[in-house]
């Protein structure tokens, strides 16, 4: 009996399971209220996958909804808020893009520099990202000379030149530690920022538990045993031309020494 009443009672609770599972995947014509609730519930309970999920559903169903705009936002600032940057800047994307007017799209485009200047923890991992920041940066600038939010732009693009300067000064102690003296000084003349006084600036601090693998910016526990060759040298290296007829001396000279093989008759 007692064996009867636990089957019943497990397959009671595979049927509610599996009944609570379709009836999320069943859902569909629903007034854009609706899904605009389950966007809301969703993200005020960190789960942003299913807000996302919600989102497609209401712009799949109510293209023309007035509340799409005010989720496509709502939806850019809770992925902020949870370091998911990439995700927040495309809905901002999509909401310069169909949603916003003039008054607005100065305010987006700030939170997309803002995004992109969040995402820079570690700013010696992402130079393009660097470079991104920057241009949006000074394009902002010129076209919102009036704006509030100018000085706080004005203060992330400071600070990303000085990582870009930064990054460019540790991939010059790289080459330096090579003896490749041309390369280094190659990375130190890529827009210097004359107006850094590195005197007075401290390099960021790295974590113990990274600054093992990749050191504090200017040296790295694995720096001797990096071999002194031109394969680990990237493209941008400068060779001179006594370099390069070196080089094809040395190339001459290899071809040289090989054997030549003629056919038998």
């Amino acid at each position: 009996m007692n064996l009867k009443i636990k089957l019943l009672l497990t397959l009671l609770a595979m049927l509610m399971f599996f009944s609570g599972c379709s009836k999320d995947l069943e859902e569909y014509n629903k007034p854009a209220m609706y899904w605009y609730t389950k966007i809301i519930e969703s993200i005020s309970n960190g789960n942003l996958e299913k807000a996302d999920n919600y989102y497609s559903s209401l712009q799949g169903e109510h293209i023309g909804s007035p509340l799409l705009p005010e989720a496509t936002m709502i939806l850019a600032i809770a992925h902020m808020h949870y370091e998911e940057y990439l995700l927040s800047e495309h809905f901002l994307n999509e909401y310069v893009k169909r949603y916003a007017n003039p008054n607005e799209k100065e305010f987006v485009e700030f939170l997309k520099i803002k995004a992109k200047y969040l995402a820079l923890p570690n700013p010696r991992r992402d130079q393009a990202l660097i470079d991104e920041g920057i241009q949006e940066s000074e394009k902002f600038k010129l076209s919102y000379p009036n704006s509030v939010y100018y000085d706080v732009v004005n203060t992330m693009l400071t600070r990303l030149y000085m990582a870009e300067a930064a990054l460019n000064e540790s991939i010059a102690d790289l080459y330096k530690r090579l003896d490749k003296p041309k390369s280094a000084k190659y990375y130190r003349d890529i827009k210097p920022q004359t107006w850094i006084v590195w005197n007075e600036i401290d390099r960021a601090n790295t974590p113990w538990y990274r600054a093992w693998f990749e050191g504090d910016g200017s040296e790295s526990w694995y720096g001797p045993i990096v071999p002194d060759t031109r394969s680990v040298v990237s493209r941008n290296s400068v060779v001179d031309n006594a370099d390069l007829q070196e080089i094809k001396e040395k190339k001459s000279e290899k071809n040289s020494e090989q054997p030549s093989h003629s056919e038998e008759p």
